[in-house]
């Protein structure tokens, strides 16, 4: 059985536990010199603001936050590689970037004080979630320019823990070193998760039988569901955490082991804003929109309202005063049209993990075969111990799932263990083979 990882009160920082009062106070006060500072040492945001109409002045409370102009991932491309950095380039001691797979990276910069909030920030996140001092840490993050292999590595060094710096890949290396290191905690994708899931078993090991007490899941949307396969099949506990390069990168916010009710926000050094993703309009607590983070510490490269493209809504703190964002399983540019109905990537993960002779390897294929409507084929493997009658009942099972709880017809292709591409890092769910237009 997963032990009880619930923290001290008295393990937690005074902010943890601080009242709304003082933590407004203190993000107004943050966000006053974060404006000021990228207005006088941004060229971009002094055009932006001065476009829009507003200067640092005008925030004398933090509603006025809604008067900044948004910042985008085009904004930051249109400044690469470091046309956004509010120090001079010799102040900065580290740059990390995204893929480029889209378009051109977005390039983000850390002063040597940046780097010491990122590792506090993770530390933080990664006590909240379970993992303690002394810990030993199995880290497959990817290291490099992805942000998500050094910031943990940081984090739980700062914790007080030993590393284990595995980063992604060489899945049968990982299943070795998590048998003869014996790790307490793991921090991977979800995705690469379940890939080392069936390795161990592969090589005849149970995954409940590992060291593993808690698994630390991030950089890519999952759902409830797959929280419950993956405790069930490796008797963890499973948590998500949350960050995003362009603000800091993983640690923005974090599941608490103790709820595992959503991330809450460290709201000392991030804002959260919901906004509705058409008209831009703040929404209130509660509504669901598109999550707009400001960060209020960040020296090399503050970001103001930057749109993340992640859909949430803001709740209450339960085991921490600060908000909660509840677990983000879609984003509005992962969002699939077919034939007028709006679908997410997760929601199918949800349905196949209700059919017992699939697993959750799976992608979503968008097509067109003739005429001019897309099509949608979901390839996804069955479980080791399904027969091809299994497999056959659950293609259909699979497709009347999706046809009566989502609203639109697809075709399903159960796949041998094995069939669908594996990825060390972020999973491609959704794969489009459609002409372009």
């Amino acid at each position: 059985m997963v032990q009880d990882r619930t923290p001290r009160p008295d393990a937690l920082e005074p902010v943890e536990r601080a009242s709304t009062d003082e933590l407004r106070a203190l993000q107004l006060q943050r966000l006053r010199a974060t404006v000021r500072r990228t207005y006088d040492h941004v060229r971009h945001y002094r055009g932006a603001f001065d476009a829009a109409g507003v200067h640092p002045d005008d925030i004398t409370e933090l509603a006025d936050i809604a008067t900044l102009p948004f910042t985008t991932k085009s904004d930051l491309r249109e400044n690469y590689p470091f046309g956004m950095f509010a120090v001079p380039r010799e102040e900065v001691s580290r740059v990390h970037a995204s893929s480029g797979t889209t378009g051109k990276a977005t390039v983000v910069g850390y002063t040597a004080g940046d780097i010491t909030t990122w590792a506090h920030l993770m530390a933080r996140s990664l006590r909240a979630g379970g993992v303690r001092p002394g810990d030993r840490v199995h880290v497959a993050y990817g290291y490099g320019l992805f942000t998500g292999g050094l910031g943990a590595h940081y984090g739980a060094e700062a914790l007080g823990c030993t590393v284990i710096p595995v980063s992604g890949g060489m899945t049968e290396r990982q299943v070795t070193l998590i048998r003869d290191f014996e790790p307490d905690a793991i921090l991977v994708t979800p995705s690469y998760m379940l890939a080392i899931i069936d390795e161990l078993e592969r090589q005849g090991v149970d995954p409940a039988s590992t060291s593993l007490r808690v698994g630390v899941f991030g950089a890519e949307p999952w759902t409830n569901d797959m929280r419950a396969e993956m405790e069930r099949r490796l008797d963890l506990h499973a948590v998500d955490i949350y960050g995003l390069s362009e603000v800091m990168g993983p640690g923005v916010a974090m599941e608490c082991v103790e709820t595992k009710d959503g991330l809450h926000v460290w709201e000392d050094h991030f804002y959260p804003e919901i906004i509705d993703p058409i008209t831009g309009e703040v929404l209130p607590d509660g509504q669901q929109g598109e999550l707009v983070l400001t960060s209020l510490t960040k020296e090399a490269m503050p970001v103001i309202r930057y749109r993340t493209r992640d859909l949430t809504r803001l709740l209450p703190g339960t085991a921490r005063n600060v908000r909660r964002i509840e677990k983000i399983t879609g984003r509005t540019d992962d969002m699939i049209i077919l034939r007028g109905v709006n679908l997410f990537p997760t929601q199918i993960e949800e349905l196949i993990l209700q059919v017992p002779a699939l697993s959750p390897h799976f992608q979503c294929v968008l097509h067109r075969e003739e005429g001019p409507m897309d099509e949608m084929t979901v390839r996804v493997e069955r479980r080791m111990d399904a027969t091809d009658d299994d497999a056959e009942a659950a293609s259909t099972g699979l497709r009347t799932l999706i046809k009566n709880i989502i609203g639109v017809s697809v075709a399903v292709r159960v796949l041998e263990p094995e069939g669908v591409e594996r990825s060390a890092g972020k999973m491609r769910r959704v794969i489009d083979q459609r002409p372009a237009r």
